[in-house]
């Protein structure tokens, strides 16, 4: 014969953990709630952050008037003209640009561009009838023009960089 065994009570583990669930939901609740404002966060109130110049965006002078750059280096110039080129039938690339802008050469002329900018520039003609390679600081890319017209080019780089070389008879 068996023993038997008196029935245990099940605990009720749900009941427990919902209950204990509930209290903590209260407690973080009343906590949120401090008696300085009743719970209600001011209109006006913004996370945010102040930089050691005083301005909420880092760089910024705190009469608002742009960037100051970092201590011991230059800001670029804000001119987009390249500087004024070594020979009449140079082109020089600087600051993003190429300058001239338009050259006017007769037929039989090479032009030289060379690249006075930090990055890496190209000359490339929109019709296809002159490509540089990547052109680093101090290099230069010369062309002979053997025919008439008007030829566009642009950096493949940076395409906002756009010029024309007119060659005439």
């Amino acid at each position: 014969m068996r023993p038997t065994r008196s029935p245990r009570r099940a605990v009720p583990v749900k009941r427990t953990v919902i209950a204990v669930s509930v209290a903590a939901a209260a407690l973080l609740t009343a906590s949120a709630c401090s008696s300085s404002g009743g719970g209600k966060a001011p209109d006006n109130a913004a996370p945010g952050f102040t930089f050691a110049s005083g301005t909420a965006t880092p760089g910024m002078v705190p009469d608002g008037s742009g960037p100051t750059g970092m201590p011991g280096m230059s800001m670029p110039s804000t001119s987009a003209a390249a500087a004024a080129p070594a020979g009449p039938n140079a082109v020089n690339i600087d600051n993003f640009a190429f300058g001239p802008s338009s050259l006017t050469v007769k037929t039989g002329t090479t032009v030289t561009w060379t690249n006075k900018d930090e990055e890496p520039h190209t000359v490339v003609a929109n019709d296809g009838s002159f490509r540089s390679p990547t052109l680093g600081t101090g290099a230069t890319y010369t062309f002979t023009f053997t025919k008439a017209g008007s030829f566009a080019y642009v950096c493949s780089i940076h395409p906002f960089m756009h010029a024309t070389v007119v060659v005439t008879q």
